[in-house]
């Protein structure tokens, strides 16, 4: 007897309604090696269950996952909204998501199409995309990775399309891919598919990769080896293709895109270092952050310092002793931001106990320390690590 197809259980520990559920797919090359046709399916993969972390869970009305591929987006949505859409280019996707859907008794709306033209018209209170993002030559060999745009069109695509079908106040939480180039940074690259109004967008880069690896990387994945044979004619081609378009690394990471009334803002950020809470819970408590600088009177606010929040002071031997050279503040859950500050920094940030204003803080600071001027630098300071977390205001 020889297994068809893969059927395997996911955990979402935590999660409202945790418990197992399964999920049917074609088979991966773990469980048997073999060359991956083109209308292959993935199960859960380290990209699934990377967004999983990273959905938002507060309760919705409705929910889109683009993309859908096996399910697994759409039946966990369905454990806190009310209604769940899951869309796919690819026929046979769409059979495995609607028969993941029928295994869990999960009630999943299940379309055919390419990218958002099945729901076009419509909005949805959270937009979920895992897309085929890897950064290619613009062919489809694999319709779960290749989008048939070239470089990162795909990431661009849905990005760009996302705030049209978002309910105001709704959330898109998004995987992505985008190229790295000299001269550019991956930040203006990104923030440029955005439009100038209605929406706010957090942007997390988890790694870059050198492009020798990443292709590489995608073709063992597909059950090649890129030293030999086919697999080493298309690394050259791809690598050649890559090097013509001046791409010196792929990005990797998260969009989380919120609809607003008003001008858009983008923050582009790098979260490459390690951290165990997932960013789900982070997700809506950032951009309520965000909300909140953009009403408040920093002056005026009494800032309040959280209380897993860690003050770290490095040093190193010196002539006489130990000498210092850096301090940092550590927000200790969550995405575990950290900060550098200098002692003027590390002073204001002891009197942030909700008693006095910024506006106090700061007269206080600049007798203490003998300088003036110090209001700007303070409401930098406060305002960033308020957007971490670190800081609250009263």
């Amino acid at each position: 007897m020889r297994a068809a197809l893969s059927l395997r259980p996911l955990d979402l520990p935590g999660a409202p309604g945790a418990g197992t559920q399964w999920f049917l797919s074609d088979l991966d090359g773990l469980m048997r090696p073999h060359s991956q046709h083109r209308e292959h399916v993935l199960g859960v993969g380290h990209a699934s269950q990377s967004l999983l972390r990273a959905t938002p869970r507060e309760r919705v009305g409705t929910v889109l996952d683009l993309g859908t591929g096996c399910g697994v987006h759409a039946c966990a949505a369905t454990r806190f909204a009310d209604a769940v859409t899951a869309t796919d280019v690819s026929v046979r996707a769409a059979g495995f998501a609607a028969a993941s859907a029928a295994l869990n008794g999960a009630g999943v709306e299940v379309l055919t199409g390419d990218w958002f033209a099945p729901v076009a018209g419509r909005r949805f209170d959270l937009v979920l995309a895992n897309p085929p993002f890897v950064v290619g030559e613009g062919r489809v060999e694999h319709t779960y990775r290749d989008s048939g745009l070239d470089l990162d069109g795909a990431s661009e695509l849905v990005v760009r399309g996302a705030p049209e079908h978002l309910t105001p106040g709704g959330t898109a939480a998004l995987l992505a891919s985008w190229v790295h180039r000299e001269g550019e940074s991956w930040q203006s690259r990104v923030a440029s598919w955005l439009p100038d109004e209605g929406v706010a967008a957090w942007v997390l880069q988890r790694d870059v990769a050198d492009p020798a690896l990443y292709v590489g990387t995608w073709l063992r994945d597909e059950g090649l080896d890129p030293r030999v044979g086919a697999g080493r004619a298309k690394s050259d081609r791809w690598l050649r293709h890559l090097a013509d378009a001046g791409v010196t690394g792929i990005g990797f990471g998260f969009v989380f895109l919120r609809a607003v009334d008003g001008p858009s803002e983008v923050v582009c950020e790098e979260l490459a270092h390690a951290f165990e809470d997932p960013l789900g819970t982070e997700v809506p408590a950032h951009f309520a952050r965000m909300d909140r600088l953009r009403d408040i009177d920093l002056d005026g606010a009494r800032p309040v310092l959280g209380d897993d929040v860690a003050l770290e002071r490095v040093s190193v031997p010196g002539v006489e002793g130990w000498d210092e050279v850096a301090v940092r503040v550590t927000r200790m859950s969550g995405p575990r931001w950290t900060h550098d500050i200098d002692e003027a920094g590390a002073r204001l940030l002891a009197g942030c106990t909700g008693a006095l204003t910024v506006e106090d803080l700061v007269v206080l600071l600049e007798v203490a320390t003998g300088d003036e001027g110090l209001a700007e630098p303070a409401h930098r300071l406060l305002a960033d690590l308020h957007r971490h977390g670190v800081v609250t205001f009263l």
